[in-house]
């Protein structure tokens, strides 16, 4: 069922943004976007993962070089009837954790060498179970569809006027291309972090269920909250901060800045954990 919705959505997403192409540049705006939307799903599906996880350097381990954590996450993967994930740690001293790839066979979970130190052992496990939380519902994959949908679409609006003087006879009028210029992109980032928002709640409950103790993931998203606050992950991108379990740049902005975050604020975590006691 998790992955007919997954495939659901990332169909959906496809056929607004070929459907926005339309609107921008007529039948040459749809053709650009339905090759340029294929392109970017298939891109998202086969490698986004391996993207990130070079990016962040992240180091591949085994039970021989870090055998508590793996130990962790074997025990949980036993107890959620899932495949045991790639492991890796990324050398950075700043907490944080994420999982990636696009299905259960393939999917990593990418852990930093701070996290392991700041947190005790039940605390890790909570996180662990977090980030098996979105491999189970294939949340990897649908936030990376929708981020890369979103970004594609704010490209796309970026080319409008190109589009719009093309010699299609039903290219759209120019009031309603800027319209829709101006709001199309601001409505793709919203549905990217309303989706995002609702995933961290739902992988923060899976979380609760699997360890059963919402405690030990609000202690560790109080810790790992205070830490974000003042550090910055190295080499950390926008566009792949949904993936974390702590908004790596929660830092850098105010309360305006939270209202366009991928995620929900810490507290809004706790609360929620909270009424699962």
């Amino acid at each position: 069922m998790e992955k007919f919705k997954t495939y659901f959505l990332m169909i959906g997403l496809t056929l607004l943004f070929i459907w926005f192409g339309s609107l921008v540049g007529g039948r040459t705006g749809m053709l650009i976007a339905f090759v340029v939307a294929v392109g970017m799903n298939f891109y998202a599906y086969y490698y986004s993962d391996e993207q990130v996880l070079k990016h962040y350097n992240a180091i591949p381990v085994d039970e021989n070089s870090a055998s508590g954590l793996y130990k962790i996450v074997n025990n949980l993967t036993t107890k959620a009837s899932l495949p045991m994930p790639k492991l890796y740690i990324i050398q950075d001293n700043v907490p944080n954790a994420f999982a990636t790839g696009r299905n259960y066979e393939h999917a990593a979970v990418a852990v930093t060498e701070g996290l392991l130190n700041l947190l005790t052992e039940e605390e890790v496990e909570a996180v662990i179970a977090h980030e098996l939380s979105h491999i189970k519902h294939y949340d990897m994959l649908i936030g990376t569809v929708a981020a890369t949908m979103a970004g594609a679409i704010a490209m796309l609006a970026n080319f409008g006027m190109f589009f719009g003087h093309s010699n299609d006879e039903d290219r759209p009028n120019p009031i309603v291309m800027i319209v829709l210029m101006l709001i199309m992109p601001l409505a793709a980032s919203i549905v990217q972090m309303t989706i995002s928002r609702n995933r961290e709640f739902m992988a923060d409950e899976g979380a609760a269920k699997l360890t059963g103790h919402p405690e030990w993931l609000q202690s560790s998203l109080l810790k790992l909250d205070n830490y974000a606050h003042g550090n910055l992950l190295h080499d950390a991108q926008p566009q792949n901060a949904h993936m974390f379990i702590i908004n790596p740049f929660l830092g850098l902005g105010g309360d305006m800045k939270q209202l366009f975050s991928t995620h929900p604020t810490t507290q809004q975590r706790i609360e929620r954990l909270e009424a699962l006691k």
